[in-house]
């Protein structure tokens, strides 16, 4: 069974009123009513986040729910987990993410979720988690490269065009070797992986672009443009 992940640099239904990436992510799991459940864990289970996530879905013949840490409906955590066809991450703090997660044994249900073929992903937080390393503001002070998951290879960045120090403070963190060759998106677009290698990168807008960033010998860094298909009409 094939393992997927579709992060995001920005975008989807918390950022976009287009619902191009919220239907690529739902489609993925070839389900004809799939089950997608919501982790808003980073920014603390906010309602309107919340409000935005079931209002976007309800256009979709999908059923939406999502897991709370902070009021958790219910004790068994794997079997409500690992019932979803899709897994959607939420943007905010991801150090604070990764460090409920372990706590509360969600990171290993993620991993078993990820292993049975459950589609996993999301924006932000979402998307550098399930990297070595991610670039994040989960820290005061400069931008940094923060330990994640280690599912795939390497370090992500996410917003790489919508937020101004993210393209050059990555390019000085993978060029000092402080963060490893790394995945960057822009807002509105998407890395989808599958087995652990990019299957293709997709966006929700005309020239939102995904990117591979590379230290080279010399210390310079390469930043190379990825094919990108628009998810719209040509």
């Amino acid at each position: 069974m094939s393992k997927q992940l579709i992060v995001q640099g920005g975008g989807g239904f918390s950022m976009e009123t287009t619902p191009l990436l919220d239907q690529h992510f739902l489609a993925a799991t070839r389900k004809a009513k799939p089950r997608i459940c919501f982790l808003p864990t980073a920014s603390g289970d906010p309602d309107g986040y919340l409000f935005k996530f079931y209002s976007a879905h309800a256009r979709y013949d999908c059923h939406a729910s999502h897991l709370s840490l902070f009021r958790p409906h219910t004790a068994d955590l794997a079997g409500f987990l690992l019932e979803q066809d899709a897994i959607y991450v939420g943007g905010g703090n991801t150090k604070s993410m990764l460090a409920l997660w372990r706590d509360w044994g969600v990171d290993r249900i993620l991993a078993d979720a990820y292993a049975a073929g459950i589609v996993m992903g999301g924006v932000s937080a979402g998307m550098i988690c399930w990297f070595e390393q991610g670039l994040t503001d989960s820290i005061p002070g400069p931008l940094s490269a923060l330990p994640c998951l280690g599912w795939l290879a390497g370090g992500a960045c996410p917003h790489y065009d919508g937020e101004a120090q993210r393209r050059p403070r990555l390019r000085q963190v993978v060029g000092d070797g402080a963060m490893l060759d790394s995945w960057a998106a822009d807002d509105g677009a998407a890395l989808h992986f599958v087995d652990g290698q990019l299957n293709e990168a997709v966006c929700s807008r005309p020239g939102a672009q995904a990117w591979r960033v590379q230290r080279q010998a010399d210390g310079s860094v390469l930043e190379t443009p990825l094919p990108t298909r628009y998810l719209g009409e040509a």
